[in-house]
């Protein structure tokens, strides 16, 4: 079975959040006898853990993705999960994000040999969802039996223009922020009678709105408070609003933490009535540079692609953030990222085979 094949077989599977549609029992199979697998399946969760210790060098190299997609959606040309090539191309629900470094990674690992160490791949069912039931569930029972990885390759799409331009170092967190400011309803003909708490905040909001609560660094733009929602009052004219409600969102950098953004809101409200939480979803992590994991990705897609790729830490969140916090040296990389989640999903067949080749490369001479 060529990588291709292997791919169109994982894109037919309809692996929409958190059903695996059987796709890991076939995965299972595929690796065969020399691979064993840790199962950890909870609240309509699967994940897997499949490792070959190929001898006693220490070291641990895991490759990490996930089987489930979004849902299809409507207006595609093709049918979603059939997977057909069309001109180098194959359109189908889940081809960048994430089946084809799904694929890829499979594919190198079942064919290499003579690794010095352990690798080993992490597949869950629900990395599209909530997610918390997922990686990090397979992640907290690795460590409860001391089998926590050194290193991981998390295989989401991460490339730019060009296949091979850029490999993921690390991400932001996400802060939510929760704000009731407190009034007293009334007339708007008698504001002397009224607390109207828009008045009251409305000098505050330009301290806040789009602050930026760092100044950045190599690694991350600076962490800014994005106002995302903001209401009162009952859409009438003639009634001041009891209460002024409003939501952020940080997406912060590791300069940046929970503790930081709380402190910045209560000293801005100080002297207002008014109820606040936060909510912290991600947390910010990035990867060392000079880790034995950048620079052999760094390698490997230079020698294969003859590209000298650039660190990024853009975009949202993704499963690379649980093997951060488990203090696991962690990079992404994948193919080009410019179709994910919509309609008419698509990647390229040489993409696909060019990865594996990067992969194979990366595992050859880690």
């Amino acid at each position: 079975m060529t990588v291709i094949e292997l791919f169109q077989k994982l894109l037919r599977f309809k692996s929409i959040t958190p059903n695996d549609d059987g796709a890991f029992d076939f995965i299972e199979e595929y690796l065969g006898d020399t691979w064993s697998c840790i199962k950890v399946d909870m609240e309509g969760v699967k994940n897997r853990f499949y490792y070959k210790k190929f001898d006693d060098t220490p070291q641990h190299l895991c490759f990490a993705g996930h089987i489930d997609v979004v849902p299809v959606g409507n207006g595609w040309e093709v049918d979603p999960f059939a997977a057909e090539i069309c001109d180098g191309v194959i359109t189908a629900r889940g081809t960048q994000d994430m089946k084809s470094g799904d694929a890829a990674f499979l594919y190198a690992c079942k064919h290499s040999q003579n690794f010095k160490g352990t690798l080993s791949i992490l597949m869950t069912s629900d990395e599209e969802g909530e997610g918390t039931y997922g990686t990090i569930k397979m992640l907290e029972h690795l460590k409860e039996i001391d089998f926590i990885p050194g290193f991981a390759v998390v295989a989401e799409p991460t490339c730019e223009e060009v296949f091979g331009d850029a490999i993921k170092v690390g991400r932001r967190g996400s802060i939510n922020g929760y704000i009731t400011i407190k009034g007293k309803q009334g007339h708007a003909a008698y504001p002397e009678k009224c607390i109207n708490p828009v008045h009251n905040f409305a000098h505050i909001l330009p301290k806040i709105a789009g602050h930026n609560l760092d100044n950045g660094d190599e690694y991350f733009a600076p962490s800014k408070m994005v106002i995302t929602d903001i209401r009162g009052g009952m859409e009438v004219t003639n009634v001041t609003p009891n209460e002024l409600k409003l939501m952020f969102n940080v997406r912060n950098s590791t300069n940046t933490t929970r503790e930081s953004v709380e402190e910045f809101i209560h000293k801005n409200l100080e002297g207002l009535e008014y109820d606040f939480k936060t909510t912290q979803g991600s947390f910010p992590f990035v990867t060392n540079k000079e880790s034995k994991v950048v620079k052999a990705m760094e390698n490997s897609i230079e020698k294969v692609l003859n590209i000298k790729t650039k660190h990024s830490t853009a975009g949202g969140t993704s499963d690379a953030r649980y093997f951060g916090a488990f203090g696991i040296e962690a990079i992404e990389f994948g193919v080009i990222n410019d179709t994910i989640h919509s309609v008419g999903e698509r990647t390229t067949v040489k993409e696909v085979e060019d990865l594996t080749k990067v992969y194979m490369d990366l595992i050859k001479n880690f």
